[in-house]
């Protein structure tokens, strides 16, 4: 295994060439269509109430029962949950371009038939949906793992962190897609197919045009994903996985020599050391062994932890902020509004936040993650979320008079600025870095997993937990719950367990990835030498 030192330091001194952007652009466009199709549902989920759960001369207009919308909004988390668990395994046994292929076509069929549903009857649209949007979520969560190991494994130590970053930065313009595209569509369909605000005629049935608009929304996730296709099955596998787990020093040379223009020369004996690398490495430790726990134990607690606590507050502000605008009458009644006029203000309210608040922490991440260190910014996000979360909550009801609200909507965009100039990207990159090549993608799909499991918890959990704690002003089938206030100081509380468990989290800024994970201590236990002859970087 040491003859493959030369060709990792190689990538670790590679200047940053054109390739590594075109593959933060390949790799970040899936995570666009993730954002995309795992946020667009908060938007068109109270248009799916109205369709399908109309009530005549009732006085608030339809919505989604609460084990509906339960389904409606988790169901694809679930499906991202398995997905990363599944493919971050397969990553490491197959190899990261075998398996990266699968997860997009996974998304680019599922996208399609979520706004496919049959029939017209409440039960079977929502039964296809939920169907197909758990296999959507089956193909993102195989994104997770994949683009974050593909991109740590090609990038230079010197902008690893920025160029992981800014494939999860995607993430932020996927949510912002998202918005403009509802507020596009819903705004050309009240346009041509206007109607009066529900209480003008609580008889009245929703309009038969309006199920074309959830339906455009879903099915265009479909389209960044399938035009990144042939761009991603042109990727050569990473050299790190082709050296460190494939054992093919030669063929790791060569991919790198074709996409990173470094030129690298092999003698005859280390061109013939494969099999010889391949039986030293079978005794090397695994998942489950005694000694992945000592090395690497407290890394994975911190990893899960970490991300499970940050996406139970993430998650829930971002599917529920409608909830929120809503409580604080940002957004107006539903019945004041007809069905596309509402989803069009559901949707400009996600698009100013994600263009305010969301959008620009993602690139502030992206442009001082390798100066101020992976630690340092996700310990400071969630301890900005946990002040932000605070000052929110305790004032509440100053913050529900109307001419503060204003300021209620800019102090809740400070908290995603600071989730993803913060923990939110953190999270997805240090798993990227910490773990050996051969368990990198199992270990980063675990820690996205438990990252899922916090959404679904947020999803689920939130949804109950904000009503009101008075029965007149809850939800239609909803029970009581502790009202948006205390709502939102647990979220606090929870972002700052965040910052306790971010102690257990390694600094990775600036080290190899073989250093960070010990790979080079058993290389230099077996003897250094070096393969690379010429090395133009």
């Amino acid at each position: 295994m040491s003859r493959q030192v030369g060709v990792l330091n190689a990538l670790d001194l590679a200047k940053t060439q054109w390739y590594h952007f075109t593959a933060i652009i390949i790799a970040g466009m899936g995570f666009f269509t993730d954002a995309y199709d795992l946020f667009c549902i908060s938007i068109v989920t109270k248009l799916l109430g109205r369709i399908y759960y109309h009530i005549p001369n009732s006085p608030k207009p339809g919505s989604l029962p609460p084990n509906i919308a339960a389904a409606v909004n988790g169901v694809a988390f679930c499906g991202t949950l398995s997905g990363q668990l599944f493919f971050g395994w397969l990553g490491d046994k197959l190899g990261r371009k075998k398996v990266y292929g699968i997860t997009l076509i996974l998304m680019v069929v599922c996208s399609i038939a979520s706004g496919l549903s049959f029939s017209h009857s409440s039960k079977s649209v929502i039964a296809t949906l939920c169907f197909f949007r758990f296999w959507l979520g089956f193909g993102i969560g195989g994104d997770y793992p994949l683009s974050a190991t593909i991109m740590s494994e090609y990038a230079n130590k010197k902008t690893r962190g920025a160029f992981i970053a800014a494939v999860f930065a995607m993430q932020g313009f996927g949510i912002l897609g998202g918005g403009i595209v509802a507020l596009i569509v819903s705004a050309a369909f009240n346009n041509r197919f206007p109607a009066p605000p529900y209480m003008d005629n609580p008889n009245r049935p929703t309009i038969p045009e309006a199920d074309y608009v959830w339906r455009i929304v879903l099915m265009f996730g479909a389209i960044p994903a399938a035009l990144t296709y042939y761009w991603r099955m042109k990727m050569p596998e990473t050299a790190r996985y082709t050296a460190l787990v494939a054992q093919n020093a030669k063929q790791a040379a060569a991919d790198m020599s074709r996409v990173l223009q470094v030129d690298l020369e092999l003698n005859d004996h280390e061109k013939n050391f494969t099999t010889e690398s391949h039986e030293i490495n079978q005794n090397r430790f695994g998942l489950f062994s005694r000694e992945f726990a000592k090395r690497h134990g407290l890394h994975l607690l911190g990893t899960t932890t970490t991300w499970f606590l940050l996406d139970i507050a993430f998650y829930s502000q971002n599917l529920f902020q409608k909830d929120i605008f809503t409580a604080i009458e940002w957004l107006p009644s539903a019945a004041t509004m007809s069905e596309l006029e509402e989803c069009f203000k559901i949707a400009k309210a996600q698009t100013l936040i994600a263009l305010c608040g969301t959008v620009p922490g993602y690139w502030f991440t992206v442009a001082l993650i390798d100066y101020l260190g992976r630690f340092f910014i996700q310990l400071m996000g969630f301890i900005m979320m946990t002040i932000f979360m605070f000052a929110l909550a305790f004032p509440y009801n100053h913050w529900k008079e109307k001419p503060h609200r204003i300021g209620f909507v800019v102090m809740y965009s400070l908290t995603f600025f600071f989730a993803n100039f913060g923990p939110n990207s953190t999270t997805f990159i240090v798993p990227a870095e910490i773990f050996p090549a051969r368990l990198r993608s199992t270990c980063h799909g675990i820690s996205a997993a438990a990252g899922k499991a916090g959404a679904i918890v947020g999803a689920f959990g939130f949804l109950y937990a904000a009503q009101s704690k008075d029965p007149k002003l809850t939800d239609p089938g909803y029970p009581t719950g502790i009202g948006v206030k205390n709502a939102l100081i647990l979220l606090g509380c929870v972002n700052f367990c965040g910052a306790l468990f971010t102690l257990l989290v390694p600094e990775s800024k600036g080290k190899s990835l073989e250093e960070l994970t010990g790979e080079n201590e058993d290389e230099n236990m077996n003897g250094n030498t070096n393969i690379v002859r010429d090395v133009n970087v």
